[in-house]
């Protein structure tokens, strides 16, 4: 099955403005792909780049999909390995962008075989709850906005924090006082803390029965997770600080982290998530899907992905919720409430909107 052309679009998405410690997105900066094969099947891949997280963005995504384009012109799209080593040896990182491709790549496979993407990976369809996400305001607002949740029958909370601690444990009361003590909370800090701040903010939080920490410090202060978490009862999760599965196998030697978020914009994409959740399932570290801002497109993949990954306990699958303003997927997953799930279609099962697709920049290689 030879990949005849790619089509790229520029694949923005409005949306409301969204905060974190390390900044605020105003549209999803995201990347569509369909790679074209000589036997009339297309598959799909999405990307969402977040600058401040991985260090992409929209237009670098954009540049590089023309480059990988071209290399896998002529190609056997069914030769996974070899396409995917390809894109590494032309250029070091780039994960987000990576992602796309190598879903792509996965939805032709599935597709080829005529199964679910899920089912081609060796999974089975199981309930998945996603929570769903408080970015950083005042302590008001955030408590006005985790109550609305609550009431529109959210199961989880997962609260962007990362500020100063004070204040960041002001939020949490407020959000606490507003919700009541049978809602579990996550938080984030996206790498906002420094150590100091990190161990005042998680000691000061440890009231409020938090779930865990994702995140509390930058990634270069890896090396003072274990003694993080010997100073708070708050199980700490490992996301910027674990790309693939040799940072996987390097938090769990040095005892870093209780849990592992896994992201396709992190590692490249679904072969290398799946090799995450082996060496942490490996390691007795259970994990979490996570995302950027994906559109539907992208957390159908993410589904098909966590029914094959048993070793996945934690679904933070909620990207489109967060103030998308257009929604430019067609089939795809559904939600009902907070819970997830599935057409039975071949591959990925979703694919963009036509007329959304016509008002994007567009390119074909």
């Amino acid at each position: 099955m030879k990949i005849t052309h790619t089509d790229i679009y520029r694949f923005s998405i409005p949306m409301e403005p969204f905060a974190i410690a390390t900044g605020t997105m105003t549209y999803a900066q995201n990347t569509l792909i369909r790679v074209f094969t000589d036997s009339g099947l297309y598959g799909v891949g999405e990307c969402s780049a977040f600058p401040m997280i991985v260090g992409e963005t929209q237009d670098t995504c954009l540049v590089l999909a023309r480059d990988f384009s071209a290399l896998w012109k002529g190609k056997d799209a069914l030769d996974m390995p070899a396409r995917l080593a390809e894109l590494d040896a032309f250029i070091a990182g780039n994960t987000t962008i990576k992602s796309a491709f190598d879903m792509a790549l996965h939805d032709l496979a599935a597709k080829h075989a005529n199964v679910p993407l899920y089912q081609y990976l060796g999974g089975t369809v199981r309930p998945i709850v996603t929570d769903i996400t408080v970015g950083l305001g005042s302590p008001e607002t955030m408590a006005d906005k985790a109550l609305a949740f609550r009431n529109q029958g959210a199961g989880v909370l997962k609260v962007k924090l990362g500020k100063d601690p004070v204040d960041d444990i002001r939020r949490i009361r407020a959000i606490r006082e507003a919700v009541g003590d049978q809602l579990p909370i996550r938080i984030d800090a996206n790498q906002g803390w420094d150590y100091p701040q990190a161990s005042m903010a998680l000691r000061g939080l440890q009231a409020f029965d938090i779930q865990f920490c994702e995140q509390p410090m930058r990634r270069y202060n890896d090396h003072l997770l274990p003694r993080l978490r010997t100073e708070t009862t708050i199980p700490i999760m490992a996301d910027e600080s674990c790309y693939d599965h040799r940072d996987a196998e390097r938090l769990a030697a040095a005892g870093a982290c209780d849990y592992i978020n896994i992201k396709f914009s992190k590692s490249g994409g679904i072969a290398e998530a799946m090799r995450i959740h082996d060496t942490a399932s490996a390691q007795g570290i259970p994990c979490m899907i996570g995302g950027m801002l994906e559109s539907r497109i992208a957390l159908s993949a993410k589904v098909h992905f966590a029914y094959a990954a048993p070793n996945v306990r934690f679904f933070d699958m909620d990207t489109c919720l967060l103030g998308h303003l257009e929604d430019p997927a067609v089939n795809g997953v559904q939600f009902d409430g907070y819970r997830l799930s599935l057409p039975d279609l071949p591959g990925i099962g979703a694919d963009a909107d036509a007329d959304f697709l016509r008002q994007c920049a567009h390119w074909s290689v």
